[in-house]
C-alpha cells in the first residue's frame, strides 16, 4: 500500500479537498470508515437532505455525484491509491439517495435505511461491483455507491409499502 503524504506537506486546498471526501473526520476512522461516512449522512440527512422540496434533492445528489467524482478522482492522486477506504464521499452520496422520496422518517426506518445500503455497499451485487469499472477515476467510486444506494431506496420503499 503507498504511503499517504503527510497532511503537513499537502497545500491547503488538497488538505480541504480531502476533508471533503472524507466527510470531516468520518473518513478517518480507524475502523469501518465508510459506516462511519454512512453514519453522518444518516445523522446529517434529517436536517440537510430529507426537508429540501423532490426537484432540489435530486439536484443536491447530482451536484454531489459530480463534485464527489472530480473531488474523488484528485483524491485518489493525492493519496496514491485506488478508492481509499477513507474516502467516503460516495457513502453521503448513496445513503441520501436511498432517502430520496422521503420528507421526514422515524429513526428505526432510517437505521433501516442505514444497514440497507451497508448491506449492498458490503456485498456489492450486480451491477453495483461492476460498476466501480464503467467511470474513469472518481466518477467510479460515487457510481458503485449510487447503485447500492438504489438498491437500499428499492427495499426501503418495499418495507413501507408493507
Amino acid at each position: 500500500m503507498p504511503e499517504t503524504p503527510p497532511e503537513k506537506s499537502l497545500s491547503r486546498r488538497d488538505r480541504l479537498l480531502l476533508a471533503f471526501c472524507r466527510l470531516g473526520p468520518a473518513g478517518l476512522s480507524p475502523k469501518a470508515p465508510g459506516t462511519a461516512g454512512s453514519l453522518t449522512a444518516i445523522l446529517l440527512a434529517p436536517f440537510c437532505f430529507l426537508p429540501l422540496p423532490l426537484p432540489w434533492k435530486i439536484f443536491l445528489l447530482l451536484l454531489l455525484f459530480i463534485l464527489g467524482g472530480l473531488a474523488c478522482g484528485k483524491a485518489e492522486k493525492i493519496l496514491g491509491q485506488k478508492d481509499p477506504g477513507e474516502l467516503v464521499i460516495d457513502e453521503l452520496l448513496g445513503q441520501w439517495l436511498s432517502l430520496l422520496p422521503y420528507v421526514r422518517l422515524p429513526p428505526e426506518e432510517l437505521l433501516l435505511a442505514l444497514a440497507l445500503f451497508r448491506f449492498f455497499d458490503i456485498v456489492k451485487p450486480w451491477p453495483v461491483k461492476a460498476s466501480e469499472n464503467w467511470l474513469p477515476g472518481g466518477f467510479g467510486v460515487m457510481l458503485d455507491d449510487a447503485l447500492a444506494g438504489l438498491y437500499a431506496l428499492l427495499l426501503l420503499y418495499f418495507y413501507k409499502s408493507l
